[in-house]
């Protein structure tokens, strides 16, 4: 855990040393992602962050989906120690022996940066080439389509040319009256090759603002140019503090220290506008850790999604834990703008999703979303209530949903009064061996762990059901308490949950508030 500076990377499979910033709760998914994706060694997890290093290229780095940020690591040392009585002085003495230690691992922790930079933007290169070939073959398509059709039309009226040239005047009349007659529909033809032509340039047009679309998206993905010489380096320094260092040194003054420091070792020019380099600083009780931001924007913003809705990183992590397999079909009974849905769909490709939702709102985002990205083959809407599914017994092999909490979009149904139902009608649809996982607010999971509490421990022991899900551990406001006594008589109608057995809870944060994510398995009764 201690000192590590970056070393200067020298060629493709040398192993570069990064860290990921990640939401509460998301430390595990990441950790378990940069294994599985990129033969990570030496993975380490502390609050918040994930440090690993790789040989992989920067872009299945980039790839990434339970990830917030992407760093190159400068340093991680132990913590910085200092008193309330320490004097200025000695403190800007001791922040910069501890931050900056030699110029020469600066210069080459920069160097490595600015390669993956440029591996970054070849990596964007080939991909706009890709794409702008591509929509050449699709204009030329769209154009020989169209000269076909006009050849065929101009082929046509030659044809009857001669016909009515030929032959006797009884025949040129009646072929006058056809040809008056087919006048129209010949117009009608004649309009229709011009617009094919402008439709065939338009399309040039869309798919030129495609591309340049796509270009501003992958933009995110380093869009800093490699550095021409790590000898006049314009940089700005972002620092956070916490902990009992925050009350001896405030953010601002570490900044001020480094950049002074920064400028004398290596002639570096501070410039908090328009920097070059940007380099952040993260000061607690625990650890120092120093690093490099390899994106200007966050892995965790999705070029795929028109209309986001439900945090991408947790929208991810719970299509992970559904364990889908190719040919699994998935369901989402409350699919909202279909988050989670796109998600499961980029990461398993051999599979078909069926979002289901009452709101002809929320469809709409969700078909857009869907279009937007290019799943629609694969990723299916219907509009039904998650009351009343309209699918066969055992015939989804995942269950996948966030219920809505109420806050970012609202709800007309009361979640807390129709949650029996709604989770008897998932606990129907899913196949014995299949996969719940269900993303609830606190006051929501604490009723589901009531609800299957009553169901497996029966009558007789639904006053201990209540003593071991006391509102206290709850948190329910008292206007909850009354849906909580409506839902617990109104579960004795709904089917029991018998099949269904738990696997994991985990909290997630979702910014304002936490999620919990509840897993399950349907077994046999």
């Amino acid at each position: 855990m201690f000192s590590n500076i970056m070393p200067e990377v020298r060629s493709e499979d040398s192993v570069v040393r990064y860290y990921c910033t990640a939401g509460n709760g998301m430390e595990p998914f990441l950790v378990d992602e940069v294994k599985r994706k990129l033969a990570a060694q030496d993975v380490y997890h502390i609050p918040g962050k994930v440090l690993f290093s790789s040989s992989a290229t920067i872009r299945r780095v980039c790839d990434l989906k339970a990830a917030e940020r992407l760093f190159l690591l400068l340093k991680q040392d132990s913590p910085v120690r200092l008193s309330t009585h320490t004097s200025p002085a000695k403190a800007a003495s001791v922040l910069q022996s501890r931050l900056l230690g030699d110029g020469c691992q600066w210069i080459s922790a920069v160097r490595t940066w600015s390669r993956l930079q440029g591996e970054l933007a070849a990596s964007r290169n080939a991909v706009t080439a890709s794409t702008t070939q591509g929509d050449r073959e699709k204009g030329r398509g769209c154009e020989k389509q169209s000269d076909e059709r006009l050849k065929c039309l101009q082929e046509s009226r030659k044809r009857r040319h001669e016909f009515t040239s030929e032959e006797s005047d009884e025949k040129r009349r009646r072929g006058r009256e056809e040809g008056a007659r087919l006048s129209p529909d010949l117009e009608k033809a004649d309009d229709v090759s011009e617009p094919k032509k402008v439709c065939a340039d338009y399309s040039k047009i869309e798919l030129e603002q495609n591309v340049e679309s796509c270009r501003k998206n992958t933009d995110d993905l380093g869009k800093d140019a490699p550095l021409g010489s790590v000898e006049n380096v314009s940089f700005r320094i972002n620092c956070k503090c916490s902990g009992k260092l925050h009350r001896c040194v405030s953010a601002q003054e570490v900044s001020r220290v480094m950049g002074m420091g920064l400028s004398r070792l290596l002639g570096w020019k501070a410039d908090l506008k328009n920097p070059k380099l940007e380099i952040n600083v993260y000061l607690n009780d625990d650890y120092c850790l120093l690093g490099i931001p390899l994106t200007r924007l966050p892995l965790a913003n999705r070029s795929y999604l028109k209309t986001p809705g439900l945090r991408s990183t947790v929208a991810w992590a719970m299509a992970s834990l559904a364990l889908i397999e190719p040919g699994s079909c998935v369901v989402d009974p409350m699919c909202g703008v279909g988050t989670i849905l796109i998600e499961a769909a980029k990461e398993h490709k051999a599979a078909c999703f069926l979002g289901v939702d009452i709101d002809d709102g929320q469809l709409q985002k969700a078909d857009e979303n869907v279009l937007f990205a290019e799943l629609q083959s694969r990723v299916h809407l219907l509009k039904a209530s998650s009351t009343a599914l309209p699918l066969p017994s055992a015939s989804v092999d995942a269950v996948v949903c966030d219920l809505p909490f109420g806050r970012k979009f609202s709800t007309r149904i009361n979640m807390a009064e129709n949650l029996p139902v709604i989770l008897s009608e998932m606990e129907r649809v899913l196949r014995v061996g299949g996969t719940l996982v269900v993303l609830l607010s606190p006051q929501l999971s604490c009723l589901l762990k009531k609800l299957l509490l009553q169901t497996n421990c029966g009558p007789k022991r639904n006053a201990e059901a209540e003593s071991q899900t006391g509102m206290k551990s709850c948190l329910v406001s008292s206007s909850e308490q009354h849906n909580l006594q409506i839902t617990s008589s109104s579960s004795q109608e709904a089917s029991t949950f018998s099949s269904l057995r738990h696997q994991a809870t985990l909290r997630v944060s979702l910014g304002v508030i936490d999620g919990l994510i509840h897993k399950y398995i349907k077994t046999l009764d």
